[in-house]
């Protein structure tokens, strides 16, 4: 388990693998908010652009979307966009992502993907705190697979770091 602090709120790898052997990736944090301002950061675009991407866009439904861009420069149908499709959710529970690889990705990653997902838990601690747990899964095997593993470790880290700087 690896911890940061950020503004003294406490971010914290706790990846593990599961019971089928499959690594998990798992990032957890607390917010100082409560569950519906929580659901509130994933789920409406002016909120998501404060901590998430600069330029962010969400259709909350099953089958919708979250499409991202870091660059301002850039519009959310360029090709640099990160579209993240919704496989589910429950309102202020769970939001479940299908991950798409994009071109940074080798071919060989890209074309095995077919269960990368992100599930984001949203769990009530009390009526001032939740936490918020991401867990990514359905990874490959293999060099390259590793590869692409370590690479969201950093992202998901620093993702979250900026959650919890950029919370309010």
């Amino acid at each position: 388990t690896m911890t940061f602090t950020v503004h003294s709120q406490t971010l914290k790898n706790t990846s593990y693998k599961n019971q089928s052997g499959e690594k998990v990736l798992r990032i957890e944090c607390t917010l100082p908010i409560n569950v519906k301002e929580a659901w509130k950061l994933f789920t409406t675009d002016d909120k998501l652009q404060k901590w998430m991407a600069p330029l962010a866009h969400i259709e909350l439904r099953s089958g919708g979307y979250i499409v991202t861009n870091y660059d301002k420069s850039k519009s959310l149908s360029d090709s640099t966009s990160i579209k993240l499709p919704i496989i589910s959710f429950i309102d202020n529970e769970i939001i479940v992502l299908k991950v798409i690889l994009n071109n940074n990705f080798v071919k060989s990653v890209r074309e095995s993907d077919t269960n990368l997902q992100e599930v984001i838990q949203f769990i009530k601690i009390d009526n001032k705190h939740t936490k918020i747990v991401s867990s990514m899964l359905g990874w490959g095997t293999g060099t390259d697979w590793g590869k692409t593993y370590n690479f969201f470790v950093k992202g998901n880290e620093w993702t979250y770091q900026e959650l919890l700087k950029n919370y309010k």
